[in-house]
């Protein structure tokens, strides 16, 4: 099994940057990548930013140019660096690992704000 723990949260003017980090940890040898999902109330959770163990990159169109992915040197963590902050860019981020046969884990989330 694989634990994750996301941080970095918290409440940003519009404009603003937020780093979030998630650390892995357990099984982490059967991470095959890594993605930051973010969620708002009565929505479905969505894709923000994927990125796989050789380092490929996929981003969705809404956060292109403002937001980037990256792993740790240890491949145990990744980051979300956001800039150029939007109100709604507000949601619950989900920090989400798949695994070696078909498995996945999910991040208990952190809660990103950005006020007008």
């Amino acid at each position: 099994q694989v634990q994750l723990v996301e941080s970095g949260g918290g409440l940003v003017q519009a404009g603003g940057s937020l780093r979030l980090s998630c650390a892995a940890s357990g099984s982490i040898f059967d991470i095959r990548g890594m993605s930051w999902y973010r969620q708002t109330p009565g929505n479905e959770r969505e894709l923000v930013a994927a990125i796989t163990n050789g380092g490929s990159t996929n981003y969705a169109d809404s956060v292109k140019g403002r937001f980037a992915i990256s792993r740790g040197n240890a491949k145990n963590t990744v980051y979300l660096q956001m800039n150029s902050l939007k109100p709604e860019d507000t949601a619950v981020y989900y920090c989400y690992a798949s695994l070696l046969g078909l498995l996945s884990s999910w991040g208990q989330g952190t809660q990103v704000t950005v006020s007008s």
